[in-house]
């Protein structure tokens, strides 16, 4: 069983502050500080150039994607960390696509991330005219997998809501449609169970800034079904994805398995404080983490609508189809998140009127959705939101 007490101990969280926004940023875990200026000290300063070797900088990449293929059901080996999550949405779909040559739409839905469906239109504007990106509603994606269909783009939970999809039975309705996959797991690694390898999924991509506690610009991960690895042609081709990089030959080869999938150098200082907290995890059972993080978003469900009568609840109401966060609709959210950011409650905004709230019981217990739900309470009851300063949109929300 998982320690909760002892993993919330791990972070180094502000006095005063209830953090609900794991989901969108995950606080500094204690060791990161420590583990950072070690190696800019002992490796950057000491060891310089010849870090990449002392130190085993190159083979961060794969082995952090090795510590996340744990939690997210992937084969050892399937997995590599490096550039931002869009370039792995791109690369993923790009290489999908290239794989069905005789098909040109890519379908996704409306609940996906926008940055998905900004990087698959860009990809496919530069592939031609006759290559279509169809958006449709979450609930009629199995109903749209047409004989066109290459790649089947999906984001596993809703960034707004937390609505899941079947991961399993959707990825048998696309290959039995002749049809490939990626799944966008953001919301998903380090939240909820999730198994690749079982589901027999095809690509699937993330971010390590969220869940995963990596810090902010934290690397991305990408996975290839070990069937694919040697088959996916990485239209990004970079010269750590290189079957040889240091031959500099002026000739792309693609790397072995999940090797081709590293387009540019690692960022190493973000990796490091990802591996710090990747150790607090490897203290931890998702499967713990899922259960636990169901009872908290109960109770905060419960006591949210017994006292706060003007909200109206945007995620599904039954645990197993929602992720782990809880989203509100209220006309006014955006001020009623400053109000409660101003109190010391941490949660965001999500356009036009969503308040969401995200709950990691790696630091997040019940007397922090007791004081949560307090808090809101408070401010909505008395109007506490309704104050110019709560107005003015800040360029994060």
């Amino acid at each position: 069983m998982t320690d909760f007490a002892a993993t919330k101990a791990k972070f180094d969280l502000p006095e005063g502050v209830v953090y609900l926004d794991g989901n969108s940023l995950g606080p500094l875990p204690r060791a990161a500080a420590a583990r950072v200026n070690e190696m800019l000290v002992s490796e950057w300063g000491q060891m310089l150039i010849t870090g990449w070797n002392k130190a085993g900088w190159m083979a961060l990449p794969t082995g952090l994607g090795d510590r996340i293929g744990q939690l997210i059901g992937a084969e050892p080996g399937s997995v590599v960390t490096g550039d931002t999550l869009s370039i792995k949405v791109y690369q993923a779909v790009a290489s999908a696509l290239d794989l069905y040559p005789d098909r040109k739409v890519v379908l996704s839905d409306n609940g996906n991330f926008p940055s998905d469906l900004y990087m698959v239109e860009g990809l496919l504007r530069s592939l031609g005219s006759d290559y279509e990106l169809r958006v449709v509603a979450p609930e009629d994606v199995a109903d749209n997998l047409t004989d066109d269909v290459a790649v089947l783009m999906l984001t596993e939970v809703d960034y707004r809501t937390g609505r899941m999809h079947d991961m399993k039975t959707l990825t048998e309705l696309a290959h039995a449609n002749g049809t490939m996959t990626v799944w966008d797991l953001a919301h998903s690694a380090g939240a909820i169970p999730v198994d690749l390898a079982g589901c027999n999924a095809d690509f699937a991509v993330g971010c390590t800034y969220k869940y995963l506690n990596g810090g902010p610009g934290a690397p991305a991960f990408i996975y290839v079904a070990p069937r694919l690895a040697d088959k996916a042609q990485p239209a990004l081709s970079g010269w750590l994805g290189h079957e040889a990089p240091f031959a500099f030959d002026l000739d792309y080869r693609p790397g072995h398995g999940i090797e081709r999938m590293r387009v540019g150098t690692p960022p190493i200082i973000q990796m490091t404080a990802l591996s710090a907290a990747m150790d607090i995890w490897d203290t931890a059972d998702i499967h713990d983490v899922r259960a636990k993080s169901i009872e908290l978003t109960e109770l905060f469900i419960h006591r949210v609508e017994s006292t706060c009568p003007d909200l109206t609840l945007a995620s599904p109401r039954d645990p197993a189809r929602r992720g782990s966060q809880v989203s509100f609709r209220f006309e006014n959210g955006y001020a009623v998140m400053q109000a409660l950011i101003a109190r010391g409650v941490i949660g965001d905004f999500r356009a036009p009127d969503i308040i969401r709230f995200g709950f990691t019981p790696l630091y997040i217990d019940e007397h922090d959705v007791e004081q949560a739900v307090e808090t809101l309470a408070d401010i909505m009851s008395n109007r506490l939101w309704d104050a110019p300063e709560y107005m003015v949109r800040q360029r994060v929300t």
